[in-house]
């Protein structure tokens, strides 16, 4: 990556590099390129200190710091990680509560493991690490208000149920449990224990109501994109059809076990890319 962003903070190339995040952001003009891979990177920060196996009360604390970062960028007193942030949170309209409900959504995993949420939970944990995501992005792409509000609502929960459709047993090993008690219990799963709902004969009953959920909205977000301007949605539409390829290919996979490893190809993900980044 090249220009001012990559100038400013070297990580933002090295932790989006060969991702479909980084795919889709490096075909932006450069200020719209400079500001998704600063918002990227904001994203990568505090979700590694959610993930990371350091002390809970040290990832809080470490959390907490990023909240009061982020008051003292909007209050003009921006933090040496966060002043080059000033002209695009300026030039966009970047809003303060978008970045705080990231870092919300982050903590959730700290306190203690999710395990089982129920389905309100789990669709404000959506909202907080995908959708606030999303409502950040849709401003520097252009969108109107209305509809960039609506898109970053259905698109990021897409994108999220399809990440956790996807790392169900990743997840699982770290002793995290995204998929909803309402749909265990419809599935006869008693257990929240993650490794033993990995293994239940019962689990693609569980997938099944999620992988619903998430065509209902990628369906959603592709009717929104349809309306607008294809150069305002091009990034979002290219990251649609590459987790909307993903969670095909999961299904055609299945559920049950053994669960092998899903990926886009190469070919899958420049195909992809000719047919809606370039017009």
């Amino acid at each position: 990556m090249t220009g001012q962003a990559a100038a400013a903070n070297p990580n933002y190339g090295t932790t989006a590099s060969g991702s479909s995040f980084y795919a889709a952001m490096r075909l932006l003009p450069q200020e719209q390129r400079e500001a998704m891979f600063q918002i990227y990177s904001f994203c990568r920060q505090v979700d590694d200190i959610a993930d990371s196996d350091g002390p809970r009360e040290q990832r809080l604390a470490a959390l907490q710091q990023w909240r009061e970062d982020i008051d003292a960028l909007y209050q003009g007193r921006p933090p040496a990680r966060l002043r080059d942030y000033v002209p695009s949170v300026q030039r966009f309209g970047l809003e303060r509560d978008d970045f705080l409900a990231i870092v919300d959504g982050m903590e959730m995993d700290v306190p203690q493991d999710i395990r089982a949420p129920d389905m309100a939970t789990l669709d404000l944990y959506c909202d907080r690490v995908a959708s606030a995501v999303g409502r950040l992005s849709v401003r520097v792409f252009g969108m109107p208000r209305e509809d960039g509000i609506q898109l970053a609502h259905h698109l990021g929960r897409a994108l999220q149920l399809t990440n956790i459709l996807r790392d169900i047993d990743e997840d699982a090993v770290l002793g995290r449990l995204y998929l909803p008690k309402e749909g265990l219990a419809q599935a006869g799963i008693t257990s929240t224990d993650p490794l033993a709902v990995a293994a239940d004969p019962a689990l693609p009953k569980v997938c099944a109501a999620l992988v619903d959920r998430a065509r209902d909205h990628f369906a959603k977000s592709e009717a929104i994109m349809a309306r607008n301007s294809r150069h305002a949605v091009r990034a979002p539409r290219i990251m649609s059809k590459y987790y909307g390829g993903i969670l095909q290919l999961l299904v055609a996979r299945g559920f049950a076990n053994p669960r092998a490893p899903v990926r886009l190809t190469k070919i899958a993900k420049l195909s992809i890319l000719l047919r809606y980044g370039f017009f």
